[in-house]
């Protein structure tokens, strides 16, 4: 099995999704996450999801997708107890993340600064909805909130509808992947310097950062990006549209596609047509190239076209559904997702997705089931030396 992070251990301290997510990518990765939950309530993702059944169980679906991989340890960081063994696994740790406020961690006497001492080697990744420092960072942040305040929504939708945001918490996953990457590199910076490092990832910077084209328009020819619905900014015919059956995307974006399209439905004089002849002016005229082009394509499906467009060269695909893109063939047959069999606490079958890459033709992969709440609370405590009575010692005091 693929491993490339076997070596290192990771304690996960963070809730709902961002900080999650960035575990979860390690995990498939093959480092040894342990998530340290507050004792009885865990991860507030356990409650949330589809399932009122499985919330009710304290393993919400939201959760099963982000913990596959992970083993959970509770821990209340609010006692003295809590706090010296936490610090007792942080001596044993390679990395440490959170995603509390600016402030949390150093107020309950577990900052870097204080884990630093225990442990010279760790690396400490703190996610925050704006940083650690600056005149926002202790306001709160949620996905939606940080879509909004970073223009992401203002650019999602129509002219008449928008703004939206997008469908699924894309800025939560977005901080996350990039925790993920900043502490891979932190790990093999850490080969080389011999010390460990603070990592400050802001969601809102994470977020911007991905909307390079939008962005750089406004930075460079002070052109602040506009919702275009689903079209492209930058090209025509180049966008979603209807067909006979079902939506269409084209990316006709190059001057040779475009001639193979007009070719293809029949409309040769298209491309002499002074409205459309190049690119500026199809751009221009965006609306009624695309009036021609779906008056073509109301003979055939959208499944249909997506197979003649892409024979030629011109990329195609349809509008999907989630469902309909996981049974893609495509999907199905590079492993993308794997399957825990009657996984404990759920009593079902979990189906969860692995990472978006392969190295060496190999899918990585996770060995553990999502875990129960404290489930490995008992054998970690083992692991520090304490005892049987000790453990029930600090259960009776509310410790773990």
């Amino acid at each position: 099995m693929l491993t490339p992070l076997n070596q290192y251990r990771v304690l996960d301290l963070t809730n709902v999704l961002a900080g999650p997510f960035c575990g979860h990518q390690l995990a498939h990765l093959g480092a040894e996450v342990i998530k340290v939950e507050v004792p009885k309530s865990g991860d507030l993702a356990r409650q949330l999801g589809a399932s009122p059944t499985l919330n009710k169980a304290g393993m919400g679906i939201s959760f099963l997708a982000q913990n596959v991989g992970k083993q959970s340890v509770t821990l209340n960081l609010k006692t003295d107890e809590g706090k010296s063994l936490f610090k007792q696994l942080v001596e044993t740790a390679d990395v440490v993340i959170e995603n509390f406020r600016p402030g949390v961690m150093d107020r309950l006497g577990l900052g870097y600064e204080e884990l630093k001492a225990v442990n010279p080697n760790i690396i400490y990744c703190a996610i925050s909805g704006y940083g650690a420092d600056g005149p926002m960072r202790h306001l709160p942040a949620y996905d939606q909130i940080i879509q909004g305040m970073s223009g992401v929504m203002s650019i999602t939708g129509a002219p008449e509808n928008a703004p939206y945001r997008v469908g699924y918490p894309i800025a939560d996953t977005i901080g996350g992947m990039t925790a993920a990457f900043a502490i891979c590199a932190a790990l093999a910076g850490r080969e080389k310097a011999g010390e460990g490092s603070f990592i400050d990832v802001s969601m809102l910077e994470s977020t911007l950062t991905t909307m390079g084209w939008a962005v750089s328009n406004y930075l460079v020819a002070d052109k602040a990006p506009q919702p275009l619905g689903n079209n492209n900014v930058t090209a025509s015919p180049s966008g979603t549209f209807k067909t006979g059956e079902g939506l269409l995307n084209i990316a006709a974006n190059k001057q040779e596609q475009f001639e193979a399209l007009c070719q293809l439905i029949g409309r040769e004089d298209l491309i002499l047509d002074p409205r459309f002849a190049e690119r500026q002016a199809r751009l221009e005229n965006r609306e009624l190239l695309t009036g021609h082009i779906e008056a073509a394509f109301a003979g055939k499906s959208a499944e249909e076209w997506e197979s003649a467009l892409n024979h030629i060269g011109v990329p195609a695909g349809r509008v999907l559904s989630v469902p309909q893109a996981l049974d893609l063939p495509q999907v199905q047959g590079r492993d993308f997702t794997g399957c825990f069999v009657d996984s404990p606490g759920v009593n079902q079958d979990v189906r969860y997705v692995r990472t978006g890459f392969k190295l060496d033709g190999e899918r990585p992969a996770v060995t553990l089931p999502p875990p129960q709440l404290g489930e490995h609370t008992e054998q970690w405590l083992t692991n520090l030396g304490l005892s049987k009575e000790d453990i029930e010692q600090l259960q009776g005091q509310g410790a773990i």
